[in-house]
């Protein structure tokens, strides 16, 4: 697969840097309390968090239900290789504890889809963190190759696993 703009991560933290504007984070500071119309999340203390939206909150899009809407994800695995066919059920099931265990603190980290490709399986991210963090589970659990590639310019990043 070609990687146009993308530059392959050896960080030893495996953090990611963000070196441009994330045109779906907000560009000013939104009204306290915002809750999202389509998840319900609450914008309060300078962040998203799943709290009881107060009855007179601003009415604003989460920027996760934002790129689900426009289906533009920040992050991509890509899941291939015999060991994945195999053991496809039970390391889905390993993705998604991943994300509801991460979406639980965090309501802007969330799948979007999960796409059946011939010979892969391909899960888009709301969030690079969360494609990260489920490449670094899978390859914890399960060994295999993992690798990153960022494109700093469109802030995405594609997470190969394969065993």
């Amino acid at each position: 697969m070609s990687y146009s703009g993308f530059s392959k991560i050896s960080r030893h933290d495996n953090l990611f840097q963000e070196r441009v504007h994330d045109a779906y984070k907000s560009r000013g500071k939104l009204h306290e309390p915002s809750v999202c119309s389509e998840c319900g999340a609450v914008f309060h203390a300078g962040r998203w968090q799943w709290l009881q939206a107060p009855a007179d909150a601003h009415q604003e899009t989460c920027p996760a239900c934002h790129r689900i809407r426009d289906h533009y994800p920040a992050g991509y695995l890509s899941l291939k290789g015999s060991f994945f066919s195999s053991h496809r059920d039970e390391i889905m099931q390993l993705l998604h504890h991943h994300e509801k265990h991460e979406r639980t603190e965090h309501p802007l980290k969330r799948i979007i889809a999960i796409e059946e490709k011939p010979g892969e399986t391909l899960v888009s991210t709301t969030d690079i963190h969360l494609a990260r963090g489920m490449g670094e589970a899978l390859h914890h659990a399960y060994q295999g190759e993992l690798e990153y590639h960022y494109n700093p310019e469109e802030n995405l990043l594609w997470v190969n696993w394969a065993h």
